[in-house]
C-alpha cells in the first residue's frame, strides 16, 4: 500500500468516528453549536525573491533591481521627448535652478546666512584647540582671475547622443547628452520627492506618469533584460516617501498593476526600508536627497507619522550655492551656466569632489578639474579655494544661504482630506460613532488613541510655508484654523510635545480664544524660515510620544541619501546635535550616535537595499496587493494592505 493510500484510509477511519461519536451524542440528547462552514486558507504560495523588482525613484536619481541583485541599476530620472511637431518651442525641465532665487531679497538672504555660517565656523575651535583663519574670497579671487585653462586633448571624446534615427524618447544618459539644438524635451518626472506636476509643456499628472511609464519600462527591459509581456509573472516593491501625496501613489500603483502588468505590489516608506537596509530595529531616520530632506523616526518597523519632517531642500541647493561662491572667488572656468545640463552635472561633480565638512581643513589650497563636452576640447582648470569648501555644505544647517524667498519650505503631515473611492475611510467611522464615542475621543490624550483614529494625508495640499512665514491662521488646515465648533475634520500631526490638536467632530471643548493661541504657539517654530538640518532632527526626535522613544533615537541617528556624503560630516552633526539637545537629554542618553555608512555601505543605496531585504521577509506576505484585488477594490486595498496608516 503506498503512502498516499495510507493517508487515505486513515482520513476515512477518523471519519467514520465522528459520526459515530455524533450518533451517540444525538441519542443523549446532547445539543451540538452550529459550526460555520470550514473557510480554507489560502495557499501561501513561496515567492521567489528573483521575481520580484524594487523601485526606489528619486528626484534626481532613480534605482530599480531585482530583489536578489547585489546592487540596483541606478540611472539619472530624466526623459527626452521628441516634438511631435516641427517648429515646437523647446522645453527643459529645470536642474539646479528652482523659483524663488531672482527675488530682490534674494542676494540679501544669501549674504546673511553666509555670515552665520562664517561666524559658526569661526566659534567652533579646530581639534588642535586653536580657532581658524578665515580667508576671504578677494584672496583666491586675484589668484583665480588670471587662470587660464590648458588644452588636454583637442577632442574632448564626448558625444551628443545620436538623434539621426529620430527616437520618440531616450531615457537616464542619453537624454542628459541630448543636443540642445535638436527637436527634444526634458522632463523630470519627480521633484523634491513628488510628482513634477506643473503648468507647463508634459506637466500634467497623465503626462509625468507617461514619463514614468516610458523610463521604468525602458530600464526594466533593457538593463534588467525582463519581456514587458512577462511582467505578469513578477511582482514589485515600490517606495515612497514618509510625507506622500495620497493621490499621486494612488495613480502610480495604478500605472505599475494595471499599465505595465506586474501582478502584485507593496507599497513601503523610504525611512523604514532604511532601517531594514542597515540592520537597524529603531532610529531617526535623515534622508538627505538631492532636492528634498526628508526626517521620520522609525520604530521597530513602524514610522512615527507625528515626527515626520520634508524640507525643500538638498544636495542641488548645496551645488548651487557653492557656484555662487566659487563666483566670488573668480572661478575660472567663465561660461559656466545653472541653465545648461552639462555644466550642472560638472558643478555636482566639483561640489562632491571639493566640498567637506571637516574644519581642520584651513587655509587655501589649490585644486584641479577638467571640462569635457561634446564638440569642444577637454581644458585642465587650476583653482584656488579657501573656506568656500566648508561654507557651501553648511548651508544644510544654516538653509537662509540658499536665498530661497517666498517658496513653501517646510512640510509636515496632514490628516487625509478623504477619498471617493474610499468611502468607509476615518472620515466615515468618525462621522458615524456615537455621541459618547466621540467625547471619549476628545478627551482621550493617551498617543494609542490618536493612532486609531487619526491618518496620515497628501505632502503638498498643506504645507507650511517656510520663508513666507505662517503668520495668518487661516493659512492653517482645517481643525487648526479659526471657527468655534462644528466639524474640525483637519488635523495637523506634530505630536504631544508640540501639544496635539486632535479634534472629533464634536464641540471644541476649550475657548476659542485659548485654543487659537495654541495653534500660533505651535505653528511659532516654523514661522519665517526653513530649519537648518539639526534643528530638523532635534524637532523630529522631541516629536516623538515618550522620554523612552527620544533616547532611542538620540542613540541611533542613521543618515541616508547623498546629500550629506561630505568628509567630516559624521563628527561634525555629531557635534552640532550634543550641543543643542535638551539638557535633560544629556544627562538622560548614554551616547548620541550618528551613522553615515552603516556595515560601510553607500548611503545612497541603502533604502533600496531594504526594499529589497522587505521582499524575502515572510512577514510581507499579507501586504501583497494583487492586481485583481486592485481592480475590484482600488485605492481600499492600500488602506488594508500597506505597513503604514494610510
Amino acid at each position: 500500500m503506498t503512502q498516499a493510500e495510507k493517508e487515505q484510509e486513515n482520513g476515512r477511519e477518523k471519519e467514520k468516528e465522528r459520526d459515530k461519536e455524533k450518533e451517540k451524542e444525538q441519542q443523549r440528547g446532547v445539543k451540538r453549536p452550529i459550526a460555520p462552514p470550514a473557510i480554507p486558507d489560502p495557499l501561501q504560495e513561496q515567492i521567489q525573491s528573483n521575481f520580484i523588482v524594487v523601485i526606489h525613484p528619486g528626484s534626481r536619481t532613480l534605482r530599480i533591481g531585482r530583489a536578489t541583485d547585489t546592487l540596483p541599476v541606478t540611472i539619472p530620472h530624466v526623459i527626452a521627448r521628441r516634438h511631435k511637431q516641427s517648429g515646437q518651442p523647446r522645453y527643459e525641465d529645470a536642474w539646479l535652478l528652482r523659483e524663488g532665487l531672482n527675488k530682490p531679497e534674494s542676494n540679501e538672504q544669501r549674504q546673511n546666512g553666509l555670515k552665520m555660517v562664517d561666524q559658526a565656523i569661526w566659534s567652533k575651535k579646530m581639534s588642535n584647540g586653536v580657532r581658524r583663519t578665515p580667508v576671504s574670497a578677494e584672496q583666491a579671487r586675484a589668484y583665480n582671475c588670471q587662470i587660464r585653462p590648458a588644452v588636454l586633448d583637442s577632442s574632448s571624446r564626448v558625444k551628443w547622443t545620436n538623434t539621426t534615427h529620430h527616437p520618440p524618447h531616450l531615457v537616464g544618459e542619453e537624454a542628459l547628452y541630448v543636443n540642445p539644438s535638436d527637436c527634444y524635451n526634458i522632463h523630470w518626472p519627480v521633484v523634491r520627492g513628488q510628482l513634477n506636476v506643473h503648468a507647463g509643456p508634459g506637466g500634467s499628472l497623465t503626462a509625468v506618469l507617461a514619463d514614468l511609464e516610458t523610463i521604468w519600462s525602458h530600464v526594466i527591459q533593457k538593463h534588467l533584460e525582463i519581456p514587458l509581456k512577462d511582467l505578469k509573472y513578477y511582482r514589485c516593491i515600490l517606495l515612497v516617501p514618509d510625507i506622500y501625496n495620497r493621490q499621486h501613489i494612488k495613480e502610480v500603483v495604478n500605472m505599475l498593476l494595471l499599465n505595465m502588468g506586474f501582478s502584485a505590489i507593496i507599497v513601503h516608506q523610504e525611512s523604514v526600508c532604511a532601517t531594514f537596509g542597515s540592520g537597524l530595529s529603531s532610529a531617526c531616520v535623515v534622508d538627505v536627497g538631492d532636492q528634498k530632506t526628508s526626517l521620520c523616526c522609525v520604530e521597530d518597523g513602524v514610522s512615527h507619522r507625528n515626527s515626520r519632517l520634508s524640507l525643500a531642500y538638498g544636495g542641488s541647493d548645496v551645488t548651487r550655492t557653492f557656484f555662487w561662491l566659487l563666483q566670488r572667488a573668480g572661478f575660472p572656468y567663465r561660461d559656466c551656466q545653472l541653465s545648461s545640463r552639462l555644466d550642472c552635472q560638472l558643478l555636482q561633480h566639483i561640489k562632491e569632489t571639493f566640498c567637506h565638512l571637516n574644519q581642520d581643513i584651513s587655509g587655501l589650497q589649490d585644486h584641479e578639474f577638467q571640462t569635457r563636452f561634446p564638440e569642444a576640447p577637454a581644458f585642465l582648470y587650476q583653482v584656488r579655494l579657501g573656506d568656500e569648501k566648508l561654507q557651501a555644505p553648511m548651508g544644510l544647517f544654516y538653509p537662509t544661504t540658499f536665498g530661497i524667498i517666498g517658496q513653501k519650505m517646510t512640510s509636515l503631515q496632514y490628516r487625509s482630506q478623504g477619498d471617493s473611492e474610499d468611502p468607509h475611510d476615518e472620515h466615515y467611522l468618525l462621522s458615524t460613532q456615537s455621541k459618547q464615542d466621540q467625547v471619549t475621543l476628545q478627551s482621550s490624550k493617551s498617543a494609542s488613541d490618536r493612532k486609531a483614529f487619526s491618518r496620515p494625508g497628501g505632502a503638498l495640499d498643506g504645507d507650511m510655508s517656510g520663508q513666507g512665514g505662517i503668520g495668518e491662521l487661516s493659512d492653517l488646515p482645517r481643525g487648526c484654523g479659526s471657527g468655534g465648533g462644528g466639524a474640525m475634520q483637519g488635523e495637523m500631526e506634530l505630536g504631544p510635545a508640540q501639544g496635539e490638536c486632535m479634534m472629533g467632530v464634536g464641540e471644541v471643548e476649550e475657548p476659542l480664544s485659548a485654543h487659537l493661541s495654541r495653534k500660533t504657539a505651535i505653528m511659532s517654530q516654523f514661522e519665517s524660515k526653513a530649519l537648518g538640518l539639526d534643528k530638523a532632527i532635534l524637532h523630529s526626535i522631541d516629536c516623538c510620544a515618550s522620554d523612552e522613544t527620544k533616547r532611542k533615537m538620540y542613540s541611533s541617528i542613521l543618515v541616508v541619501g547623498g546629500g550629506l556624503m561630505f568628509h567630516g560630516a559624521q563628527e561634525f552633526l555629531l557635534h552640532r546635535i550634543i550641543n543643542k539637545m535638551p539638557p535633560s537629554f544629556r544627562r538622560l542618553v548614554d551616547n548620541v550616535e550618528v551613522i553615515t555608512r552603516p556595515k560601510d555601505m553607500d548611503p545612497r543605496l541603502i533604502s533600496w537595499k531594504g526594499g529589497a531585504v522587505l521582499a524575502c521577509l515572510d512577514t510581507t506576505q499579507e501586504m501583497w496587493i494583487h492586481q485583481g484585488e486592485w481592480q475590484r477594490f482600488g485605492v481600499r486595498m492600500l488602506r488594508e494592505r500597506a505597513a503604514f496608516v494610510w
